[in-house]
């Protein structure tokens, strides 16, 4: 089966041509960062408009890329939720619509379920089961995955994301948008012995996540240094935050995915979603997972953020599966993911 996905969530408009049998085919991608930088965020309005004005020209170059025409194509699939309703509409619309004009089924996709799943797209992926940490802008939450669409939920935040915590700390350090990348590379030339930050959670039972207290921390030791420093804070005190904020994150990460393969017994681990690109945070998690005889599996770089390709591949999995939507669609700015059926 051959199916071209959709991604138009949030501020990435990203097409994909998966086939089931030789693989990703093709995938294109369009960042909105600039569109949105001077606005220290996204601005959903202004998100929509810019998926209208790219989603058909980039997808005439997808297929231009995979060499095809659309007549090969076996299915549609696009992102339905959760996200921003305007841009969630414009990828729905149009690839509901495309798929009508071709006489094809289409699907709507779980847009955490697609980055869960972002792993499969590798050369090695991960088997059945797994537990799954996604963790993003909008969403940290660990998962039990038994196989497509089986999914219990062991914790979530109940605050921020931990990519939120990134973005808004890097804003307070005076750092570009997006800024969680950002801080990650100024972290590198910190001093972690410098600053300390607190670990959210670490002390309480349970998988849960909390991100918003570092954030006032971080705000707190920023105006305390910089009245130690009588103004501006230099370069490296910076970098030396950067690096305190980052450990804190990444070692709450840590403990509660040891905690959780412990809790399941399982030992394999997946991590996705865009805080899942950070290096430190790989480094740590491979030398954690080793020493619990298990092994840990990632999306490549360009696969952690959106895109299109994990979208046409959980869409093909699921039209393979005989599910398909309705010509009266709907899409969700909220959707738990544990409600979505799965593969017998």
């Amino acid at each position: 089966m051959r199916v071209l996905g959709i991604e138009t969530s949030c501020d990435e408009t990203g097409v994909a041509v998966y086939d089931s049998e030789k693989g990703l085919l093709a995938h294109a991608l369009h960042s909105q960062v600039d569109l949105h930088a001077d606005y220290g965020g996204v601005v959903p309005e202004l998100a929509s408009r810019d998926h209208v004005r790219k989603l058909l020209p980039l997808v005439r170059q997808l297929f231009q890329d995979a060499g095809i025409e659309a007549a090969s194509l076996d299915g549609v699939a696009y992102t339905a939720g959760p996200g921003l309703v305007g841009a969630l509409l414009v990828g729905a619309s149009v690839g509901r619509s495309m798929a009508w004009s071709w006489g094809i089924p289409a699907i709507g996709v779980h847009h955490m379920e697609g980055h869960l799943l972002a792993p499969m797209l590798e050369p090695d992926p991960p088997a059945f089961p797994f537990i799954a940490m996604l963790v993003s802008g909008g969403h940290t939450q660990l998962v039990e995955v038994e196989g497509m669409g089986r999914y219990r939920l062991l914790g979530d935040t109940l605050d921020d994301a931990a990519g939120e915590a990134f973005d808004k700390t890097a804003k307070l350090l005076g750092l570009p948008y997006p800024g969680g990348p950002e801080l990650a590379k100024l972290a590198e030339q910190g001093d972690p012995e410098r600053f300390h930050f607190p670990r959210p959670m670490i002390d309480r039972p349970g998988l849960d996540f909390s991100f918003s207290g570092l954030k006032t921390f971080a705000l707190n030791t920023i105006q305390r240094a910089e009245r130690e420093e009588g103004g501006a804070l230099s370069v490296q005190t910076r970098a030396d935050i950067a690096r305190a904020f980052e450990e804190a994150v990444v070692d709450t990460l840590l403990l509660k995915c040891r905690r959780a393969v412990r809790q399941c017994g399982i030992k394999t681990l997946v991590l996705a979603g865009g805080v899942s690109a950070n290096r430190r945070l790989r480094q740590r998690i491979d030398v954690m997972m080793a020493g619990e005889e298990g092994a840990a599996y990632y999306p490549r770089p360009k696969f952690c953020t959106d895109n299109g390709a994990m979208i046409a591949y959980a869409g093909c999995r699921r039209l393979l599966a005989g599910e398909s939507e309705a010509l009266r669609f709907s899409v969700r700015s909220r959707w738990p993911m544990e409600s979505l059926g799965g593969e017998g």
